[in-house]
């Protein structure tokens, strides 16, 4: 799993992060999704690190990385507060822009880091997501029933202890899914009751200060800078939610682009040649 990658622990000013980065050329950082790891990439990243160097953490919070310090307002767990990481990290690393890739709750932190740190980023590509404040303010009876994830883990404690009894009823991946050892990764960040704690914590975030920073964005009029794409898994729901997934991005993002891809939702997992062969090309353009 990612052979001739680098896997550091790498220490930043707000969070200590561990980072899997390899390849050459243009910077391309890669954010997982809820209840993955940097690990997700594995099939992805070495496809990329021809044309890329290719920079793929555990955001803080998720996996082996330092878990944020509680706080009433959760902005330790904000996508504010894991942008700034990306950005120390890629900066630790040598790269003061780069492009940003993020799937899932990892595109919650790309788009932030986007709209936040404008000069950073080349390049943003979100997949499978809308911006939070957008979903919020679209939930319907089908959001609810589909997304009931998001207002379950809004609550305190209870998410932790329905995890921790069965973490693998719970969440349902499975190797022949994943791969052998980026399974073995994954249910190791699901058994650990600090790990479950932080991701759900990402979710509280969400619900909180997250749409708030969305809502100052809109009414401030900023908007993403860099060329944006916009992929989705059409054997997921994003579809069926939104109909025209570009039109919700599209107040968002200036220059944007995007389509859905044949697969389900951990897409990195399902189709990594499809989907790299999407970055490459819009890494290019």
């Amino acid at each position: 799993m990612f052979e001739g990658f680098a896997l550091q622990m790498i220490e930043l000013p707000e969070a200590t992060l561990r980072v899997r980065h390899g390849g050459s050329g243009p910077p391309a950082l890669l954010l997982h999704g809820h209840p993955r790891t940097h690990a997700t990439w594995h099939r992805v990243a070495p496809l990329l690190a021809a044309e890329h160097t290719v920079v793929c953490p555990d955001l803080r919070g998720f996996g082996r990385s330092s878990k944020p310090a509680d706080t009433p307002d959760h902005a330790g767990s904000s996508k504010r507060a894991k942008a700034r990481d990306c950005v120390a990290l890629m900066q630790r690393l040598g790269f003061d822009r780069f492009a940003i890739v993020g799937h899932d709750r990892g595109a919650y932190t790309a788009f932030r880091a986007a709209m936040d740190h404008p000069d950073r980023i080349s390049h943003l590509a979100v997949l499978d997501a809308v911006p939070i404040l957008e979903a919020l303010e679209r939930c319907d009876a089908r959001f609810a029933q589909a997304w009931w994830h998001w207002f379950f883990f809004g609550q305190k404690s209870k998410p932790e202890r329905a995890i921790l009894a069965d973490p693998d009823a719970w969440y349902s991946a499975t190797a022949e899914q994943m791969g052998a050892e980026a399974y073995a990764d994954y249910r190791e960040a699901i058994h650990d009751p600090e790990t479950v704690h932080g991701m759900i914590e990402d979710y509280r975030a969400g619900l909180g200060i997250d749409r708030e920073h969305d809502a100052e964005d809109r009414r401030a009029g900023r908007r993403i800078e860099c060329p944006t794409l916009a992929l989705w898994s059409q054997r997921d729901d994003l579809e069926e939610l939104y109909g025209d997934v570009l039109a919700v991005w599209r107040p968002w993002a200036r220059d944007l682009t995007g389509h859905g891809l044949d697969c389900g939702h951990h897409m990195a997992e399902e189709v990594p040649e499809a989907l790299a062969d999407a970055l490459r090309r819009f890494l290019k353009g």
